[in-house]
């Protein structure tokens, strides 16, 4: 390691490692608090947007959790396999596959509902209520097609100031 990099923390600077890295301890905490119910925290998060969007289509929900169509039928997966979901096509188009919980489905959503509620006030007790809601709030905006559109933009130019 050489001057340059020697104390370099990149999450201290890079928005995005700062977020991964955070990303992955709050994973692995909540994971460890949802494990009686036999469900990762990714799976209780893929399972609640199912149970409460009503059956979503496959193309609605992979939109909302920001994953493109493979990355979600890879983890719907287990979810199917274990008969937890189901994909049913839309009434209207049946080209059109919808994810539903099964009865087993919901059952196990409860149960882990009930774990997920003991992590989620863990996490506000730990980090603050307000600082919570703030955070969550911050994270649905860098999460917003809005977002995505601005930095795929570019900086703007500041085109009215003299140099």
């Amino acid at each position: 390691m050489d001057e340059k990099t020697e104390g370099f923390e990149s999450w201290a600077y890079c928005s995005n490692s700062a977020l991964r890295r955070a990303t992955r301890q709050l994973g692995q905490l909540y994971d460890d608090v949802l494990a009686p119910s036999g469900l990762k925290a990714t799976q209780y998060g893929l399972l609640s947007q199912i149970h409460f969007n009503g059956n979503p289509s496959l193309k609605s929900l992979a939109d909302g959790l920001v994953m493109d169509l493979s990355a979600l039928g890879h983890t719907l997966k287990p979810l199917i396999r274990d008969g937890l979901v189901e994909l049913v096509p839309d009434e209207k188009d049946r080209r059109v596959k919808r994810a539903r919980l099964t009865e087993i489905g919901v059952k196990k959503w409860e149960e882990a509902h009930l774990l997920w509620r003991e992590a989620h006030s863990r996490f506000d007790n730990a980090f603050g209520e307000e600082e919570s809601a703030a955070l969550r709030n911050a994270m649905n905006r860098i999460a917003s097609p809005d977002f995505a559109k601005k930095f795929l933009a570019g900086p703007e130019k500041d085109r009215g100031s003299a140099p």
